[in-house]
């Protein structure tokens, strides 16, 4: 069976080809090409400012942790669930500039038969710590509550979602304009960042469905048949080896494997706050390789253009897991997964490049120059990704 047919018949795509039909055609804001929609400063009227809202969630990543948390007791997965729900609206927003004076409100939909209060309660906890943190690296956002929904009949275990919503300067929004000559700066999803409390194995919030059925054992699909959908035909539910707490070795650590790939997803926003408050004029773009992953990039940039990825930083242990698991080709991980490379500067100089991997690795974060933009004489854009020795197209 191809990849991509594992991924259909799973109920998921890689590029949202359908979602992008769908609003094609629909208004791209005040900035067409920014990373996020920008609208025009409808609260307050000022010609100068203008306003970005987003809305995510975290994806059937909810479904594994409700797995792990039910066979070994440990609530704080959902904290890490929560961070995945909002890094995805917040990270977006800051490859769009916006990394300041965000206000938040959550969207919670329960299965109450299999979803306790515990659970809400950590959810809800799990969100003001995030703030908190951010708020003591100086980037202020702020709570407006949310709802919390008891919806059972649409909901098999729990839906986690954040909106947000903020006010910026015009000035201050980075309109993605990817040219011939850009160095592109990857850093990191992986390791322990100065901000973190634990190794994180890279996982983001993308390709999930695959991966907790490519990865974990079939006991788990005669345990807990609410953690799927009962539509999928059932060799390729949970048809990996791996049990929950298995462990793979990092370094000098034994991480259960069910945890590893619950790694809450990384936020760069320290590091985009200092990047854009010195380096901004520099700055042709700014892609949060989520959906789409690899091939994120070709959705922002014009005719004329080649993305050349040929120097990215290693595949960590647990991208390394899921192809031995899934038998899945490079060609398909790199245009699902990260890989470990989870944002991209594509920047006007070398000075700068090197500027921001500095910032980076103040943090930890380990960061690199993985390639450069180059002119193509047709007039197609491409994005190549090298990989020892193959190199794939998108």
């Amino acid at each position: 069976m191809s990849d991509s047919s594992r991924y259909l018949q799973r109920g998921v795509s890689a590029d949202k080809s359908e979602v992008h039909a769908a609003i094609e055609g629909l208004d791209k804001g005040l900035f067409p090409n920014a990373f996020c929609k920008i609208l025009p400063d409808y609260v307050a009227g000022d010609n100068d400012y203008c306003t970005i809202m987003h809305a995510d969630t975290a994806g059937t990543k909810t479904s594994l942790a409700y797995i792990y948390w039910k066979e070994t007791g440990d609530l704080s997965v959902w904290k890490g669930i929560v961070q995945d729900a909002l890094v995805m609206n917040l990270d977006d927003m800051a490859c769009a500039g916006c990394i300041d004076n965000i206000i938040v409100s959550s969207t919670v939909g329960r299965n109450k038969n299999h979803i306790p209060g515990e659970v809400i309660k950590a959810i809800i906890h799990g969100a003001q710590e995030f703030f908190d943190t951010m708020n003591d690296f100086g980037v202020k956002m702020h709570s407006a509550g949310g709802e919390t929904a008891d919806v059972g009949d649409i909901v098999r275990t729990a839906d986690v979602g954040f909106t947000a919503f903020a006010r910026m300067k015009k000035a201050d929004v980075v309109d993605i304009n990817v040219k011939p000559g850009n160095f592109i700066v990857g850093l990191a999803s992986y390791g322990q960042a100065t901000y973190e409390d634990s190794y994180n194995g890279g996982m983001g919030s993308n390709g999930l469905t695959s991966a907790r059925h490519d990865i974990f054992s079939s006991v788990y699909r005669e345990k807990y048949p609410e953690s799927f959908d009962p539509k999928t035909p059932l060799d390729l539910v949970y048809a990996g080896s791996k049990m929950l707490t298995d462990t793979l070795s990092i370094g000098e650590q034994e991480i259960a494997i069910g945890k590893l790939v619950l790694s809450p997803t990384r936020t760069f926003l320290p590091v985009l706050s200092q990047v854009l408050k010195h380096h901004k004029n520099s700055i042709s773009g700014i892609i949060h390789n989520t959906g789409g992953a690899h091939s994120k990039v070709k959705k922002f940039i014009g005719e004329n253009l080649h993305i050349v990825k040929d120097n990215l930083l290693p595949i960590p242990p647990l991208f390394e897991l899921i192809k031995k698991e899934s038998g899945a080709s490079f060609q398909e991980m790199f245009q699902v997964f990260n890989m470990g490379t989870r944002l991209e500067f594509y920047v006007e100089d070398e000075a700068t490049a090197l500027e921001i991997i500095n910032i980076s690795k103040s943090f930890n974060i380990d960061a690199q120059i993985i390639g450069t933009v180059i002119e193509n004489k047709n007039t197609e854009s491409i994005v190549t990704v090298s990989h020892l020795g193959e190199v794939y197209h998108y």
